[in-house]
């Protein structure tokens, strides 16, 4: 009964993994995010199959470089990790899973920002809109199927599209981070991406105490072009989601972070939660709130507990 009256539901498919790959032979364990790697290329391989063959519906990668520079040149080399590992995954997985890529400059320079600096120090929106356009197209041309714009840069999404288009690539798809909150969240991604960021990042992300300012952003990347948009975090942006998802004429997604797996994982590894159905409760509100797919760093392992038929949110104890 309960399943048969349940107004909010998950599929695999609704789930998007976050993956990270390194220049290294060997993965490596992310501390502050236990059961999460780096990935090498070969275990990058192998895991985007274990998940296309659990049914979810996407890969995001994030490349981690060895050498970093002040406008984050590996992120346009073709040679450069991430579009060296979006094209080894599109060749093993392309056919059953959107390949997907961050493209943001910040896990690239030796400052650790989203975008180049001018000479005072500040972030640059318009020499990072050029920069933007190249990895756009350099990630395009590795055989990514959809950009995750990231960076928060004005017009981000108009620059990337224009290239995109003018080189051909109209079939590439650009998921627009949205409402992106500067968060405390993110800490642990700090980690995964070894980020060389001192300071923070309010200049260019939104406010936490501002609800409207998300939705607009979310308009104003839609009339830029974009065929996704994204709030992100998740479960403390609630409210944010369900104002763009109400309003949104395109699919809106929704991204659990770092910090929020970690803590979950930290309580439970404490004894202080039930692990399997907090995990289940906190992406099926992020979907009840109005998102249309979920980045999670669990889609594997709760698309694994769909598929056995193991419904989240609907245990009656």
């Amino acid at each position: 009964m309960r399943r048969l009256v349940a107004q909010t539901r998950l599929h695999p498919s609704d789930l998007v993994l976050p993956m990270f790959v390194i220049e290294a032979a060997e993965s490596r364990p992310i501390a502050s995010m236990p059961g999460v790697l780096q990935h090498s290329l070969d275990s990058l391989r192998r895991a985007a199959t274990e998940a296309a063959e659990a049914g979810v519906g996407g890969l995001m990668l994030f490349g981690v470089p060895e050498v970093r520079d002040a406008t984050g040149t590996g992120a346009t080399d073709p040679n450069g990790i991430l579009n060296v590992a979006t094209a080894a995954v599109a060749a093993e997985v392309g056919d059953a899973v959107v390949v997907q890529t961050d493209l943001c400059l910040d896990e690239f320079t030796d400052h650790g920002h989203c975008g180049v600096l001018d000479a005072a120090g500040r972030v640059d929106n318009d020499a990072t809109l050029e920069r933007y356009a190249e990895m756009g197209l350099a990630q395009a041309r590795a055989g990514s199927a959809l950009l995750g714009l990231s960076g928060m840069m004005d017009g981000q999404v108009a620059a990337v599209r224009d290239a995109l288009d003018a080189q051909g690539h109209t079939d590439v798809a650009i998921l627009a981070y949205a409402a992106k909150y500067a968060s405390a969240f993110y800490g642990p991604f700090r980690e995964a991406v070894d980020s060389q960021l001192t300071g923070d990042r309010r200049s260019y992300q939104l406010d936490p105490a501002n609800r409207r300012e998300g939705a607009r952003e979310a308009d104003l990347d839609v009339a830029e072009g974009a065929d996704v948009v994204m709030v992100k975090p998740a479960l403390s942006y609630l409210d944010v989601l369900a104002d763009v998802a109400a309003t949104s004429p395109v699919p809106v997604w929704a991204y659990q972070v770092s910090g929020e797996y970690a803590m979950v994982e930290a309580a439970a590894a404490n004894g202080w939660l039930d692990r399997d159905r907090t995990i289940a409760e906190t992406v099926l509100s992020i979907k009840r709130a109005g998102a249309d797919a979920v980045l999670t760093y669990w889609a594997v392992e709760l698309a694994d507990r769909l598929t056995r038929g193991q419904l989240p949110g609907t245990d009656p104890r």
